[in-house]
């Protein structure tokens, strides 16, 4: 699955650039959504990413391409790789790379086998 975002003067920090915490919203959200198609009668959680890094600054106007493929899938669990590219003309340059994993719950917020 694939997902596109535009970088707004309100996606921006105080240095005017893409602000981080903002990027981890569209990254855990294009994964969940990923999620929530393939097995929409699960309720899932998030529960960690593999890692934070960001690659690169990025500035207002910029086209954001996120790619979402599923990992891993486990009893109560599910991962996605979630791969951000920043998209110019003809150029793509690497801005940001993890794996979202969720967790299905139950009422209870306990686990839940999927």
């Amino acid at each position: 699955m694939e997902n596109y975002k535009l970088v707004l003067p309100e996606h921006l920090n105080h240095l005017g650039k893409l602000f981080g915490g903002q990027l981890l919203r569209w990254v855990d959200e294009s994964a969940y959504i990923a999620a929530r198609m393939e097995l929409p009668h699960c309720n899932f959680v998030t529960i960690g990413m593999s890692q934070v890094e960001f690659r690169q600054q990025v500035k207002v106007g910029a086209i954001l391409r996120l790619e979402v493929k599923r990992e891993k899938l486990g009893n109560t669990s599910i991962a996605y790789a979630v791969d951000v590219t920043e998209v110019d003309d003809d150029k793509r340059r690497s801005v940001f790379a993890t794996v979202v994993t969720f967790v299905n719950v139950g009422e209870d917020g306990g686990k839940k086998v999927i």
